[in-house]
């Protein structure tokens, strides 16, 4: 339950990268009466305080910078104080690091590159157009390296391309130094068993949609990749759990689609999730791809208003969703699996597949 507890709210707002790094490099700090600097409170202030411990990123957490924008040569001496290992000097070390730079960077460095490469090739090789981030956007993901912020600072969170800020990274870093052991063979086991069945032609535009997101910030009442202010707080884009389903299945326009964008006529979870009745409940053993998957309190003994997330079932025990980790890929185990409660199929709903 503590993943889904960990999803708060969704909100969202797509802005160019120079003019995010212009928007985030505001508030370092200032000088107390005595003209002594103060450093600047930072959502991750436990998280810089951990790296700064082990010697990483700055050298004391009053010069930590936590709202300036990553740089290239900055990420290069982080990796190699990770690892270790010398880097190559970066061409340009000034240049800002977005947030896909940053997360296949640290995969690289916890040397699961391989890993990312498997659910890249995997997902190709099934038919899916994934972005070029899919792999490694998915094992940081599984790894826990990104955070959700809450729904009244949902104007913190970033895009894939959007520059990163020393606080995000600093959460990222400290969440690779409490790592316990288990984390790498987790990611490899993960990867090896991510083979998706061959997908139909009507499973493979929904899912080409849904992949498109991966990487997506979580963000309360959020529907869209792009700008929106969906509960009063400005955000460059992003889902929440439901919000992610109605994109897919109820925005995105789809030629030849016929009633599809029609099926699903609910905003939220409890909505999508009893608009089916009994008898037309997809049960675990029965699931497709594409199928619109939710999870309830009571598992399959969970009643409409006991459902509290959703997301879209890939194939092979594997879901796409967007939780406390953003736009994942995540496996059906654990507590997804316990609290698994029913799915819908809205292509079969809309005639696109033939039943059952």
């Amino acid at each position: 339950m503590s993943r889904l507890a960990a999803i708060a709210a969704c909100c969202a707002l797509l802005v160019a990268p120079s003019a995010v790094a212009a928007n985030l490099v505001s508030d370092n700090g200032g000088a107390d009466k005595r003209g002594s600097v103060v450093p600047p409170k930072s959502w991750a202030g436990a998280q810089i305080r951990l790296v700064v411990a082990r010697g990483l990123m700055a050298r004391s957490v009053s010069s930590f910078r936590p709202n300036d924008i990553l740089t290239r040569g900055e990420l290069a001496t982080l990796v190699s104080g990770l690892t270790g290992e010398p880097t190559v000097p970066p061409a340009d070390p000034s240049a800002a690091v977005t947030v896909t730079q940053l997360d296949t960077s640290l995969v690289k460095a916890l040397q699961l590159s391989d890993a990312a490469a498997t659910f890249l090739s995997s997902a190709r090789e099934a038919g899916l157009s994934v972005p070029g981030r899919f792999g490694t956007e998915t094992v940081a993901r599984l790894l826990g390296l990104r955070t959700n912020h809450p729904a009244k600072d949902d104007d913190l969170e970033l895009l894939p391309a959007d520059p990163v800020t020393r606080a995000e990274t600093a959460y990222s870093v400290a969440a690779i130094l409490r790592f316990r052991g288990w984390e790498k063979q987790y990611a490899e086991d993960a990867a090896a068993t991510f083979t998706l069945p061959q997908l139909g032609s009507w499973q493979k535009r929904v899912l080409n949609t849904a992949v498109r997101f991966v990487g997506y910030p979580y963000v309360w009442a959020g529907t869209s990749e792009h700008s929106e202010t969906p509960a009063g707080v400005r955000a460059r884009g992003g889902f929440d759990c439901s919000g992610f389903v109605w994109r897919v299945y109820k925005l995105q326009s789809y030629s030849g689609g016929g009633a599809l964008n029609t099926t699903i006529k609910g905003r939220t979870t409890y909505q999508m999730s009893g608009e089916v009745p009994g008898s037309k409940r997809i049960r675990f053993a029965k699931l497709a791809p594409g199928d619109v998957v939710f999870f309830g309190s009571a598992g399959t003994r969970s009643k409409p208003s006991q459902v509290g997330h959703t997301g879209i079932y890939l194939g092979s025990g594997w879901v796409i969703h967007s939780s406390g980790q953003g736009v994942a890929v995540t496996p059906l185990s654990g507590w997804y699996r316990q609290s698994f409660a029913w799915a819908r199929r809205p292509l079969l709903e809309a005639g696109l597949v033939s039943g059952p």
